[in-house]
């Protein structure tokens, strides 16, 4: 699928961008790939690791609309990953959130489209479902102006989708990585939110391949959201650390007890297949595809009326044996 082209990961120098990166090197013979973010320090630590003569290294922010036309000549994908994510930094400076997760989101339509791009997907996350914080806010935003962008393409065959998971073990920003940093320092205990939180959670390298197969899967307009495992956040912190105490320290401004990747009122537009859901657009395109059937002949069926897909009443739930295994992945994966 990725022989021969050019693929540009905005927000690359990530944990997302570095994973998808390693894996399409291993995978396929791209022509290019392009690392498109705003941090030297990050692209000069990762050109260090992927130095392949394919690499491409454009220094650019999401707000800088010029520039990424200019980064997407000749790209046949992308990959949306660059964001503000960090929840209460959000609530502290919604302006900066709103300026990179929406307008940032539209310019990389704009230039996408300029540039007659092949797919688009764009990354987004279980926040931006029923949202109560402004990073979950700007993404549903975000989500939205993807889905739309598919009306605005004229007769250029290009496609813009979504991809919607949980929190990712080992990314930045983690639980995980927290308390393990915690407990490399020697604390005596670890906080937690409450108790009763639970969450949904996959590794970067089930994410990465389920971006790369929803390549092949997407008609356009459609937010893929796949069947991952839940887990309480004070089981987490008893499987890495079950001799140490627990503190509850409460919510954090704009947390969830729970979170939700297809809402309760997006139940009449989702679409459940063996092991994602498709949440369908709520507009019209000029050409309505059939999401039920996708462009690699899986075949899905429409949800009961009511149905939410929630970390809390989730079907498949992590034991203590399965989150260590994926633990030790994820720092494998690293390496």
């Amino acid at each position: 699928m990725l022989d021969g082209k050019n693929i540009l990961i905005t927000g690359g120098t990530g944990s997302f961008g570095k994973q998808f990166t390693k894996t399409i090197l291993a995978r396929y013979k791209p022509n290019k790939i392009i690392i498109y973010s705003r941090d030297e320090l990050k692209q000069y630590e990762m050109a260090q690791r992927f130095s392949d003569k394919c690499m491409r290294y454009f220094i650019g922010d999401v707000r800088d609309k010029d520039r990424l036309i200019k980064a997407m000549n000749g790209v046949d994908y992308i990959v949306h990953a660059a964001a503000l994510k960090h929840v209460p930094i959000a609530e502290y400076n919604p302006m900066e959130c709103i300026k990179t997760n929406i307008n940032g989101a539209q310019n990389v339509i704009d230039a996408a489209i300029a540039n007659g791009i092949h797919k688009v997907i764009a990354l987004s996350t279980d926040k931006a479902a029923n949202p109560i914080n402004l990073y979950g806010a700007t993404k549903l935003a975000s989500d939205k102006l993807f889905v739309a962008a598919n009306n605005i393409t004229g007769d250029k065959p290009i496609s813009f989708s979504v991809v919607r998971y949980g929190n990712v073990m080992g990314s930045r920003g983690s639980v995980i990585p927290f308390f393990e940093k915690l407990i490399r320092e020697g604390s005596t205990e670890l906080p937690i939110t409450d108790e009763r939180m639970t969450r949904f959670w996959i590794t970067l390298q089930e994410g990465v391949n389920f971006v790369l197969k929803n390549f092949e899967r997407m008609h356009g307009g459609e937010i893929f959201v796949p069947k991952i495992p839940s887990m309480s956040v004070i089981d987490v912190a008893r499987t890495i650390a079950p001799t140490l105490k627990h503190t509850v320290v409460g919510i954090r401004p704009g947390e969830k007890m729970h979170e939700v990747m297809c809402p309760e009122d997006d139940s009449h537009l989702t679409i459940e297949f063996d092991d994602h859901f498709v949440i369908q657009p709520t507009i019209q395109f000029s050409h309505k595809p059939n999401y039920h059937l996708n462009q690699l002949g899986e075949s899905g069926k429409s949800v009961p009326y009511g149905f939410a897909y929630r970390s809390d009443n989730n079907s498949q739930w992590l034991t203590s044996e399965e989150l260590l295994a994926k633990i030790e992945l994820t720092r494998n994966e690293e390496k």
